[in-house]
């Protein structure tokens, strides 16, 4: 969007030329490497599709209304991956001095340092202002060096431009030279100051909607209790990221690491999956797909699902609802369950099917709870999460109590039950509680919530890929060290000034 360079100037984006297309292209980007335009590694390994019916089998005399079938998708383990274009931008308003801008710092060079040669990154950062610290480049040991001075020299100060700093973020992306084989999400903003709804003017600016593709994901994150967790959450929810909150101001490493492991194992892109009826009297009804689109024939023979893209070993799962007709006399199979000629007892229903239906029914309750929570009934809130948990708890798979996805979504219940319950403490972490809940869901993809009851030892969490937990494995042994390091020797200099060398050693 051309008109937002004059609406929003960015004083050190003065490297652009006109170019066809997309209003600028920023002829200062760091081109990527011929082999990597022309057959780079490609993500795209295939998945592994299964799919469960709710139930074994139905009599041939009963017809079924909304019978589930689950689609499960699994994306291939140690899939190569494309070069990631990543863009951090970064809130360094008066807001964020002291410890805040400090712990951001040494997250953002942790993510750094995890990125290869063959990816690039360029930091941004607003506060009235956007401005673009470093071109994208390629992060070899001087591109790495490069960055991490230009983000330790900020300081914080001014006013909290979001919108400002959401559209030099779009500039980037869309005027970025020579397009790599992988169009990559942003991180960012990582904290921002509350302000004003209206303020964002667009949650996701016209710039980053590219013609035949879907938009570049926002990966959002509010750092500590004074940001605005409903903007934060409609950027990430408009652009098919995730919002993620952060307590805790000494976890936002953790966070970053967590979402970099995903974007790190990108191992499917543009997942589309289709699903076709067999028997002619069967039909789709509904696909619950959360913020994936889904797109269901007018005939209802036919369905599909847009899932985005997978991480490395990643599952993502479906609830297609059917309906299924009484079979005919000359008939003895449905080509979608077979159909024995008599049933007395109904079977057991299919556990797999059974979890997607207990995690929706939840998330479904999380959201309802943040209706009755805005609308001041603190209280009524906290009865709705508690009887979805009760709901699990009843649930086959619940009751079992050794099923790691519904011990985690009882956690995250009990937890929002504690923030909601109060008004001030939903002002403080419950919104953006339930706001996290809702975009990890909507999702399927891990989110940043560090869960009360769970804070001594290791939190039970959906959607968390071998990769990002390895990642955060990572960053905890590199904040164990740094504190371990934090005395420095005399002359020694700073522990940054050191990576920074090392970094430039490597090149």
């Amino acid at each position: 969007m051309a008109s937002s360079v004059v609406t929003f100037p960015c004083r050190s984006m003065e490297n652009r030329q006109p170019a066809a297309g997309c209003g600028w292209a920023f002829y200062d980007d760091e081109p990527l490497e011929p082999r990597q335009i022309a057959g780079g590694a490609a993500a795209n390994g295939g998945l592994v599709l299964k799919a469960q019916c709710e139930f074994p089998a139905l009599g041939t005399g009963a017809s079924r209304d909304r019978f589930a079938v689950l689609v499960d998708a699994k994306a291939p383990a140690g899939a190569p991956r494309a070069p990631l274009d990543l863009v951090l931008v970064l809130d360094v308003s008066g807001s964020m001095k002291g410890p805040k801008l400090a712990l951001l710092k040494q997250a953002v060079c942790f993510v750094v340092d995890q990125l290869g040669p063959a990816d690039r990154l360029s930091v941004l950062t607003f506060s009235d202002v956007a401005r673009r610290l470093t071109r994208l480049a390629r992060m070899s040991g001087a591109g790495k060096a490069a960055a991490k001075r230009a983000v330790e020299a900020r300081a914080a100060e001014g006013g909290t431009n979001i919108a400002a700093g959401l559209r030099a973020g779009a500039e980037v992306l869309v005027g970025r030279r020579r397009d790599p084989p992988v169009r990559r999400p942003r991180l960012g903003p990582p904290a921002t100051h509350r302000r004003r709804r209206q303020e964002l003017h667009e949650p996701r600016p016209p710039a980053f909607v590219h013609a035949a593709s879907r938009p570049v994901p926002i990966h959002t994150f509010g750092l500590g209790t004074d940001h605005d967790a409903a903007a934060m959450h409609a950027i990430a929810e408009a652009t098919g990221g995730t919002f993620s909150f952060v307590q805790d101001q000494a976890a936002i490493q953790d966070s970053f690491a967590r979402c970099v492991g995903g974007l790190l194992s990108v191992a499917v892109q543009e997942a589309r999956i289709a699903v076709a009826c067999l028997h002619r009297g069967v039909r789709v009804q509904e696909v619950k797909s959360g913020s994936y689109g889904s797109h269901v024939a007018a005939d209802g023979r036919a369905a599909s699902i847009d899932a985005g893209e997978l991480y490395d070993d990643e599952r993502r799962r479906f609830l297609v609802l059917v309906y299924v007709p009484r079979a005919r006399a000359t008939e003895e199979v449905t080509r979608l369950v077979k159909g024995p000629l008599e049933l007395t007892d109904m079977p057991a229903p299919s556990m797999e099917a059974e979890r997607e239906r207990v995690r929706l029914a939840a998330a479904e309750g999380i959201a309802a709870a943040r209706v009755a929570a805005d609308g001041g009934q603190h209280a009524g809130a906290a009865r709705i999460l508690n009887a979805r948990l009760r709901e699990v708890e009843r649930s086959a798979p619940g009751a079992a109590g050794d099923d790691p996805t519904c011990e985690a979504i009882k956690e995250e219940l009990r937890d929002l039950s504690e923030r909601v319950g109060d008004r001030r403490e939903y002002q403080q972490s419950g919104r953006a509680s339930l706001l996290a809940g809702m975009s990890s869901h909507a999702q399927q993809l891990a989110s940043g919530v560090e869960l009360m009851q769970s804070s001594a030892g290791k939190t039970p969490r959906a959607y968390l890929t071998p990769k990002m937990e390895e990642m955060v494995d990572l960053s905890r042994e590199s904040s164990s060290s740094r504190k371990r390091g934090s005395s420095e020797r005399p002359g020694g200099g700073s522990r940054l000034d050191k990576q920074i060398k090392q970094d430039l050693s490597e090149n």
